[in-house]
């Protein structure tokens, strides 16, 4: 019985060890260089989607059953009569789609796949203005093209907190989530879906001091999905069965400041619940939440733990510079610094040997292999300030990513 007792000791010894040291693991990738040459201000090459007539920006993809590799990305035009990007993207986004045979390079553009609804004669529609922040997950053998939408609310009455707003804002302060489920990549192309004619998640405050549409009643507290969700990411949580879609609100302490949320849900389509309490909870020093934005979240099957990979605005969460920085979790609801938090910096590793710094690289989207390791990283990305110009120096790069041990 002693020899027994004994041997018990012993092996929940190890198998303590054994969770204690993968609750110790935690990922670090080294970009690996990418086959584009600079023009100008941007990037061509396999390496980088672009468009002489179009912004690109943000793109997703899932390997599909046919063995491609199908990318659904963020275009809207460009042009010296057209506004400046950091309108246009609110005013007239689309989302386009873009094939490959592999995985981080040669992504050919097909069409657009979805536009605001307006400009096929709806404007009454939830999404009439724009859609944008495509993400894209294969969940039970089906497709789910996860994005958001916004229509403009019309001029605010005199005398009313958002008469002084223009109409890209009005549209900007409307954006909500919805999502498209379909077969294959042959519907999505022919239109063989059937787009939802309401929001999975919409906000449920709108507190702001002044210049809000429609804002929530004096002394409401603000829920993370406060005033737009925007930039969904979903990923299945095998514990429960549970779908988590995380989400950007807006909150004001005075100035704007990107906060975030989880909604849970049974079904990949909704309805989703969002919780009260804000995620990616990282402090700075004068003990407001750092800024950040574009969460990507994924399950590790081998490591049995959430990450989660996001545009840090200022630094305070990568602890060095502004860039890409992860965040790992348990359940998918309490986050955590890794030992490591910075993903990456803002600069891309060229096959000529030449490191490129970039003034944008955000929208983070992976390939992720089925032991959970990210493979591939799809950003939107500008060599230069992008905002105030109307030329479309914009481009979406796939940077092969490798694993540091």
């Amino acid at each position: 019985m002693k020899q027994f007792k004994l041997f018990g000791i012993l092996g929940l010894l190890v198998i303590t060890a054994a969770c204690a040291q993968k609750k110790e693991q935690s990922i670090r990738v080294e970009a690996q260089p990418i086959d584009a040459t600079v023009m100008g201000n941007i990037l061509v090459g396999p390496s980088a989607l672009n468009d002489p007539d179009r912004f690109v920006w943000g793109g997703s993809v899932v390997k599909g059953d046919d063995g491609k590799y199908h990318m659904i990305y963020n275009v809207f035009e460009c042009g010296d009569s057209l506004p400046a990007f950091t309108d246009g993207w609110v005013l007239h986004s689309k989302l386009a789609y873009a094939v490959s045979d592999y995985p981080d390079h040669d992504f050919k553009f097909q069409k657009i796949v979805l536009r605001g609804r307006a400009l096929d004669g709806d404007t009454a529609a939830w999404d009439a203005q724009m859609v944008s922040n495509p993400h894209i997950k294969k969940f039970n053998g089906k497709y789910y093209l996860y994005y958001i939408g916004s229509k403009d609310p019309g001029v605010q009455p005199p005398g009313s907190p958002g008469e002084k707003l223009n109409k890209r804002n009005r549209v900007q302060q409307n954006q909500k989530i919805a999502v498209i489920e379909f077969n294959n990549f042959e519907d999505l192309m022919n239109g063989n879906f059937n787009r939802p004619d309401a929001p999975i998640l919409a906000p449920r405050t709108r507190v702001k001091p002044d210049n809000i549409v429609d804002p929530s009643p004096e002394g409401t507290q603000a829920k993370p999905d406060n005033i737009i969700v925007v930039n969904p990411s979903v990923t299945y949580r095998p514990a429960d069965g549970k779908y988590l879609l995380y989400f950007k609100g807006n909150l004001y302490d005075p100035n704007w400041r990107g906060v975030h949320g989880v909604a849970l849900s049974n079904s990949p389509t909704g309805p989703f619940t969002p919780l009260d309490d804000i995620i990616f909870d990282i402090r700075t020093e004068d003990g407001k939440i750092a800024s950040a934005e574009d969460p990507y979240v994924w399950y590790h099957k081998t490591q049995q733990k959430f990450y989660a990979v996001f545009k840090d605005f200022s630094g305070k969460i990568t602890g060095q510079e502004p860039g890409l920085a992860i965040l790992e979790s348990i359940d998918g609801l309490k986050w955590t610094k890794p030992e490591q938090p910075f993903f990456m910096e803002k600069q891309l590793v060229l096959q000529s040997g030449d490191t490129l710094k970039v003034n944008r690289l955000e929208r983070p989207q992976l390939l992720i292999d089925d032991a959970g390791n990210p493979q591939v990283l799809y950003s939107a990305c500008s060599i230069i300030n992008i905002n105030p110009t109307t030329k479309g120096e914009s481009f979406n790069v796939q940077i092969p990513l490798k694993l540091k041990q």
